[in-house]
């Protein structure tokens, strides 16, 4: 049974439930993953949920959404942190902590508009270095500029509104 105060997000079924996102973030995982709410299946949100490992935190549920590798570290920019929880019959089947790799690419856009990575005619995949995971620092391969975490939501914002 349940104290009256407490505010209770009933389980999943199938799906995705991503734990430890830093307090506020939570809709730039959304963001970052491309969720706008008008697809075909349920999202829950907690967001400044206590947390004993980081004070304040913000949850994610997707009910029937699973999510692959390339999210999985698309989240890791935004919440290096989190913990990816995937359910199958309200159960909890697997538990991994999201982990930036050493390099990325293809997931983040370098912010200097002269860098070869961002010419219309030249054939080349963004491709940046972790320089640090928390915060969130990366360098351009190519013209050596930093890309940071603001530099990551600000993107993501961007496409999620057009």
């Amino acid at each position: 049974m349940t104290k009256p105060e407490e505010l209770v997000v009933r389980r999943i079924r199938n799906g995705t439930v991503i734990d430890h996102i830093p307090a506020g973030q939570a809709l730039n995982v959304l963001k970052i993953l491309g969720v706008r709410g008008v697809e075909d299946f349920m999202i829950a949100l907690m967001m400044n949920a206590k947390s004993s490992k980081l004070g304040r935190k913000d949850i994610v549920k997707m009910e029937g959404r699973q999510l692959i590798p390339e999210e999985v570290d698309k989240i890791a920019l935004i919440a290096p942190e989190a913990t990816i929880n995937i359910i199958k019959d309200y159960r909890v089947t697997e538990k991994m902590k999201v982990r930036l790799p050493d390099e990325i690419e293809g997931i983040v856009r370098c912010t200097n508009p002269n860098c070869i990575s961002r010419q219309p005619r030249e054939p080349v995949t963004p491709s940046f270095k972790v320089i640090s995971r928390n915060p969130t620092l990366l360098v351009c391969k190519y013209c050596g500029t930093y890309v940071s975490h603001k530099d990551v939501v600000a993107q993501y914002a961007a496409l999620a509104g057009s």
